[in-house]
């Protein structure tokens, strides 16, 4: 889900491209998922609602496959680690993450605070408690049991500990730095753990607080990576269908089939020649340009667009309570302001180099800003 630094080059239209149109899918997702304009909007198109509430969430398999292929690309991309302190990798991956993660969730506990008063739904949070809000500053919502301050914040958390696994995985193999049948030990790790959650891990919902429950989609993306940089691609292919179809036989699981889908195609399109004809044809169209923009900035987009989301609920059920066309104009509204807001929060926030001191302080201001939404509603309520 963290966009890379590079730039808009050839070799990452097709992770931009991807990254941009899952983006895209995850918000209308939680369009449809959290009315009341879906609702409304439903009485109209019932299968658009539906299908968008219920299918348009698996585009998270394909940004975790994406995510295992740039950290394999980044970490490790002949197998063998090639940074420094492990230590120092994780805390520079802890403050990009952060960075923009504190500010989204200001603003999400800022806008349930505005509208709480005067928009009674379930999607609105309740006003947070202090260990609500360290828990979700430091990201341990989940597994401290506590509330997520937004949607989809558990994904970061998910994100940060499949990195910091793998990291200290490759520091730790790194001391056996050899083959054996042609993969470095890292690899044959990744291999074992990809398989131990597409078969045991990933079939109990209890665990999906933790990195195991996603690695095997994370893992699939790390093993097409190697795939798309080796001579031998056709051996990493049959290696992930094997993976694939194995575990699809012994639990059908249609994420698991998608994430599946979406690290063969990736290791083969990534092996396109820069200047093949039909990459240079995709990089003049307007919607893969737009795409690959998203995708670039999909991060923000993700943090910020459910506060949008619950703003925009809000005003259209408030203004247009029952007229269907007007509540999914609300919804394509809701979309754009996203975007919006999701580019002013890269370029402000994302797009600069964090810093200890600038992370900290926007941490600090999460948990005081809430706790201070939490007095002043005490106040006003008595």
């Amino acid at each position: 889900m963290l966009p890379t630094t590079t730039t808009h080059n050839k070799r990452n239209l097709w992770l931009d491209m991807t990254k941009g149109a899952c983006c895209a899918a995850i918000v209308w997702h939680h369009l449809a998922f959290y009315g009341p304009m879906s609702d409304v909007a439903a009485q109209v198109t019932p299968g658009i609602i539906d299908w968008l509430a219920e299918y348009a969430r698996i585009a998270v398999q394909i940004f975790l496959v994406m995510g295992g292929f740039l950290s394999a690309a980044s970490l490790a991309p002949q197998g063998v680690a090639r940074f420094g302190s492990p230590l120092a990798k994780i805390g520079q991956r802890a403050l990009r993450l952060l960075a923009p993660y504190s500010v989204a969730l200001l603003l999400a506990v800022l806008i349930a605070a505005l509208v709480r008063p005067w928009f009674a739904h379930d999607s609105v949070p309740a006003e947070p408690t202090w260990q609500q809000l360290i828990a979700n500053a430091l990201m341990l919502q989940d597994i401290s049991g506590e509330d997520a301050l937004s949607a989809g914040v558990w994904y970061v958390a998910i994100d940060f500990q499949l990195f910091a696994a793998v990291t200290l995985l490759f520091a730790w193999s790194r001391r056996w730095a050899r083959q054996w049948l042609g993969l470095q030990l890292g690899q044959w790790v990744v291999l074992a753990l990809t398989a131990m959650s597409l078969l045991v891990f990933n079939r109990h919902s209890e665990l999906d607080m933790w990195f195991v429950y996603f690695i095997g989609a994370y893992g699939m993306g790390m093993l097409a990576f190697w795939g798309s940089q080796s001579a031998k691609p056709w051996s990493w292919t049959a290696c992930l269908l094997a993976l694939g179809l194995v575990s699809l036989e012994v639990d059908f699981r249609l994420r698991i089939a998608v994430a599946l889908c979406g690290a063969v195609a990736l290791l083969w399109l990534t092996r396109l020649p820069h200047d093949s004809r039909l990459v240079d044809w995709l990089g003049r169209q307007a919607t893969v340009r737009w795409l690959q923009s998203l995708g670039q900035m999909g991060y923000s987009v993700f943090l910020v667009h459910f506060s949008i989301v619950v703003l925009c609920n809000a005003v259209v059920s408030h203004v247009w309570p029952s007229q269907p066309w007007l509540n999914w104009l609300g919804m394509g509204l809701a979309f754009a302001l996203s975007l919006l807001a999701g580019r002013a929060l890269y370029l402000g926030v994302e797009a600069r180099t964090p810093s200890l001191r600038s992370v900290a302080r926007w941490e600090l201001g999460l948990v005081g800003g809430g706790l201070l939404v939490t007095l002043v509603g005490a106040r006003l309520s008595m």
